[in-house]
């Protein structure tokens, strides 16, 4: 039976029955992967399952939910990744917040895995069990992957959830400890359920957004958000490829000034779709220079750089 938590879940329904029949069945495993892409249900089903399993007789089902959306309850461990700022561990949600410039992707550190051992060494203060959610477990280096080993294999009153992409981003030896429960992006139909859902229908009208999401909602609210800080000039400038030389180094100052890393590399991903729907002939030869930049920028090469070799390619490429 589909438990009242799981209610306004789309389009994972072998997932919930998964989850639903091991607390109906009293076999909940000690540690899970939710595997599957950003955006389409997995953290929303980690904070319902955390429901399930915190709840004691005394407690309301709202007032529990409010606790758990909050991160405010003593059972509850809630981990994401990290940015190093100025000597502090700062979330990633918190960083968005604050407006933090960030030059490299965030990380689940080893001063992260050490916090769970930590939090996981005392018995659950209000609750049958213990809960501690990892976001973007495939963000962990070897050494934190291989501090949480431990603790997996000994979790005591407590289930781990990490949620990844799939087995593939993770150790083998942390998937083997874990219960995978696997999330399916979503149909056109639940999308635009989704979408309207929580109030984003007007993400329905850019099919370069939702082409870029492939089945994920929350892909395609973040990408839009994000289509939104990209100056309007500047976008339409690079809906096509430049007409000069002096066109290709100007573009690629602007985009260098004018953007952060993290959202040079989404419009690296954005440009890819652009043309492949645009210019579906002149694709075979811009799409791999593309590919090819986003490689240099991950590896820290000069942003001004990458961007002007970038447009000197597509403009001797079009010519």
């Amino acid at each position: 039976m589909v438990r009242p938590q799981f209610d306004g879940l789309v389009g994972q329904d072998t997932a919930v029955a998964l989850l639903c029949r091991a607390v109906d069945q009293q076999r909940v495993a000690p540690a899970y992967l939710f595997a599957g892409p950003h955006g389409i249900g997995r953290r929303v089903a980690a904070e319902r399952f955390a429901e399930i399993l915190l709840a004691p007789a005394a407690t309301t089902a709202l007032a529990l939910r409010r606790r758990i959306a909050q991160r405010n309850h003593p059972d509850l461990l809630w981990v994401e990744p990290t940015y190093l700022h100025q000597g502090k561990l700062i979330g990633a949600s918190q960083a968005d917040e604050e407006g933090i410039a960030r030059k490299s992707p965030p990380q689940t550190r080893l001063e992260q895995v050490r916090q769970i051992a930590q939090f996981l060494s005392r018995p659950p203060l209000e609750s049958p069990r213990a809960v501690v959610v990892i976001e973007a477990a495939e963000t962990m280096a070897e050494g934190a992957a291989n501090g949480l080993l431990k603790t997996l294999e000994e979790p005591g009153q407590a289930t781990i959830i990490l949620l990844a992409p799939g087995p593939q981003s993770l150790l083998p030896t942390l998937v083997s400890r874990c219960q995978t429960i696997a999330f399916q992006r979503l149909n056109p139909a639940d999308m635009a359920t989704v979408l309207e859902r929580v109030g984003q229908p007007e993400v329905l009208g850019q099919p370069q957004i939702l082409a870029m999401a492939q089945g994920s909602p929350g892909g395609a609210i973040a990408a839009y958000h994000q289509l939104q800080t990209i100056p309007a000039d500047l976008l339409t400038a690079l809906h096509q490829p430049p007409r000069s030389l002096r066109e290709a180094l100007e573009q690629g100052r602007q985009v260098a000034k004018t953007l952060d890393t993290e959202s040079q590399l989404w419009l690296l991903d954005y440009l890819l779709t652009w043309y492949w729907q645009s210019y579906p002939a002149a694709s075979p030869r811009w799409l791999p220079r593309l590919e090819e930049a986003k490689g240099y920028l991950r590896r820290f090469v000069q942003p001004r750089l990458v961007w002007e070799v970038l447009f000197m390619k597509l403009w001797e490429t079009n010519g």
